[in-house]
């Protein structure tokens, strides 16, 4: 059998020789092979942090909480937001998504409900906070569901990190939501946020610091705790085309850099948490509720935020 097959090899290579002597002799050119890299769809991760105060719909803590009595509603309306700006990303390329739970307990979304091939980062506390597992690889980053800052008088539930303990959170002297916060972080890693969606509080916000990009306003905020907002099918709806629009024109966004070292500035609403925490050396009491810390770079400000955020001296596994 091995013989008979060297043979019919043989006769082959011989005929294609023939064949390709004609092609030459009639003056046919053979088109050229296809390079490899336009047979295989070209590698583009994608980044998506998802909060939920800014989801449509949302507009108190019945909604954010679990034991809300709209929690598990919600939660579903989260997962939907989410799931469009993952097709949304892949429709416009898109060949590996990342997603971020980053609300409350990070353990939000309905993962049963996403995509079989989509990553997602789950609960707390990790280094690099709501865009934990981003680096230099990803192609841009997608925001859904954000918040204005505590600062904002406006927005629903608006808030920096923490409500419960943080009135302010400022970089390089200026206040920041926690989209910019993001921002800075992914800049570092020279990603650039190419969309987000939230009320209108918040897309004004982070549109003004960061500069004009895809944008779903879900509601608009008519308080803290009230809003005018979309159905859940139309956010969805408008989440998709924006998400696919953004990734789709993502080279005309830039990573958003701050220069370093960086300067973390934080207002506690307790006293007493601003006196404790500037026993550490590398820590400066700006005034009664205040602290100033400078890091060499948004990795070691984020580290040094989720260790504020997060540490308790009664924590157990």
């Amino acid at each position: 059998m091995l013989a008979y097959r060297m043979n019919t090899a043989d006769k082959r290579r011989r005929l294609w020789f023939v064949v390709c002597a004609l092609i030459a002799a009639a003056g046919i050119t053979m088109p050229a092979a296809a390079p490899a890299e336009s047979k295989a769809k070209a590698a583009l991760k994608i980044y998506i942090s998802v909060d939920m105060e800014g989801v449509a719909g949302v507009v108190t803590a019945d909604q954010l909480t679990p034991g809300g009595f709209e929690y598990e509603r919600f939660r579903r309306f989260m997962t939907d937001e989410a799931i469009a700006a993952v097709q949304g990303a892949k429709a416009a390329g898109a060949t590996e998504v990342v997603v971020s739970d980053s609300h409350g307990n990070g353990e939000n979304l309905l993962i049963e409900l996403m995509p079989k091939d989509v990553r997602i980062v789950r609960s707390w506390p990790r280094h690099g906070e709501m865009m934990a597992g981003l680096d230099p690889s990803f192609g841009a980053a997608l925001f859904v569901g954000y918040h204005a800052s505590t600062t904002s008088p406006n927005g629903v539930r608006a808030h920096t990190i923490s409500s419960a303990h943080f009135t302010r959170v400022a970089l390089n002297g200026t206040a920041v939501t926690e989209a910019e916060l993001n921002a800075a972080f992914a800049g570092a890693l020279g990603v650039p946020v190419v969309f987000i969606s939230g009320d209108d509080a918040a897309v004004n916000e982070v549109t003004m610091r960061l500069g004009g990009m895809e944008s779903v306003i879900t509601k608009k905020s008519l308080g803290f705790h009230s809003a005018e907002s979309l159905t859940p099918a139309a956010a969805v709806e408008k989440i998709y085309q924006g998400s696919l629009a953004a990734v789709s024109h993502r080279e005309q966004r830039k990573p958003y850099v701050l220069q370093t070292p960086i300067s973390l500035e934080i207002s506690f609403k307790s006293y007493t948490s601003a006196e404790i925490v500037s026993y550490l050396r590398s820590v400066e009491r700006s005034d009664a509720h205040s602290i100033r810390f400078v890091g060499k770079d948004m990795a070691e400000v984020m580290d040094f935020i989720v260790f504020l955020n997060y540490y308790n001296p009664e924590m157990a596994p």
